[in-house]
C-alpha cells in the first residue's frame, strides 16, 4: 500500500497545474497573494518541491541548510528586484533550475554540501527576482513573507516525500522522479 500512495502522490504532483491566476492583493491580502504565488507556476512549484527532495539525499543538517539557503537567497533576489537592479536571463535560469535539479536527482551525483548550497542559492536568486518583478500592488514585506513561508513548506513537502520514498519505495524512485522533473523542465523551456 505505501508504494501505491507514493505513486499517487507523485502522479498528482506531476500533473498539478493550478487553475487560478495570481491572487489580487486588494481582494485577498498581500500575504496570501505571496503565499499562493509559488503555487501558480509549474516551474516554481517543481523546483521548490524538488529542492526538498534533493536535500533529503544529504546527511545531517545539510538536508535543512540547503532549503534554508534557497529561501534566504530567494529573498535576496526579491530584494534585487525591489531595488530595480537588472538581472539578465531570469526566465531561462528558472527553467534551467528545473532541469538541473531533476538531473542531479536522476544521476544521483554526490555534490559537496557547500557546492549544493551555492547551487540552490544561485537558482533561488532568479526565483526571488521573478517574484519581485511580479509584485504588482501587493505590499512588498507581506508578499515576501507569504512566498517565503510557502516555499519553505514546499521544501518540507519534498523532504517528506523523499524520506518516505527512501524508506518505502524502490531504490530507483527518486531517480525516476528526477528524470520526470528534468523532462518537465525541458518541456517548459521548449514551450517558452
Amino acid at each position: 500500500m505505501p508504494k501505491r500512495s507514493l505513486i499517487a502522490a507523485a502522479t498528482l504532483l506531476a500533473s498539478a497545474a493550478p487553475a487560478f491566476a495570481h491572487l489580487d492583493p486588494a481582494a485577498h491580502g498581500s500575504t496570501l497573494a505571496g503565499a499562493t504565488h509559488p503555487l501558480t507556476g509549474l516551474d516554481h512549484l517543481l523546483v521548490m518541491v524538488m529542492v526538498g527532495v534533493w536535500a533529503a539525499t544529504f546527511r545531517g543538517t545539510t538536508r535543512f541548510v540547503i532549503p534554508a539557503a534557497f529561501v534566504v537567497t530567494m529573498l535576496a533576489g526579491f530584494g534585487l528586484a525591489m531595488a530595480a537592479v537588472a538581472l539578465p536571463f531570469v526566465e531561462p535560469a528558472i527553467l534551467a533550475s528545473v532541469v538541473a535539479v531533476g538531473l542531479l536527482l536522476a544521476t544521483a551525483v554526490r555534490v559537496p554540501a557547500g557546492a549544493a548550497v551555492g547551487l540552490v542559492g544561485a537558482f533561488a536568486l532568479f526565483h526571488g527576482y521573478a517574484h519581485g518583478s511580479e509584485l504588482g500592488a501587493a505590499g512588498a514585506l507581506a508578499f515576501a513573507g507569504g512566498f517565503a513561508v510557502a516555499t519553505a513548506l514546499l521544501h518540507g513537502l519534498g523532504l517528506w516525500l523523499a524520506t518516505f520514498a527512501m524508506r518505502h519505495a524502490h531504490p530507483l524512485a527518486l531517480r525516476i522522479v528526477g528524470v520526470a522533473t528534468a523532462l518537465a523542465g525541458a518541456a517548459l523551456y521548449a514551450a517558452a
